[in-house]
């Protein structure tokens, strides 16, 4: 099973996170299958590639609790269900 999930870059105490497809039996830091985009919460700052995203979420990859609350913010799901109101 495919995962959306954070991997950490940057340097100490100045965290930086790449949004990746992954498997779910991989590590945090481990071989990733696509970068699918980043993620810096100091500067709230979020870059996303909405195609691979879709990709991914429309063949069954599950985004883990802080990558959907991300996709959330930034109205992906409204994309991917335009027909619904209300997404928990």
């Amino acid at each position: 099973m495919v995962k959306l999930r954070l991997k950490r870059c940057g340097r100490k105490q100045r965290p930086v996170y790449r949004i990746i497809a992954i498997d779910v039996r991989s590590r945090r830091e481990g071989k990733d299958l696509q970068k699918v985009g980043f993620y810096d919460p100091i500067k709230n700052e979020t870059n996303l590639n909405v195609p691979a995203i879709l990709y991914f979420l429309e063949r069954g990859a599950q985004p883990t609790g802080t990558v959907r609350d991300i996709l959330k913010k930034n109205g992906l799901f409204k994309e991917l269900f335009p027909n619904q109101t209300e997404f928990n």
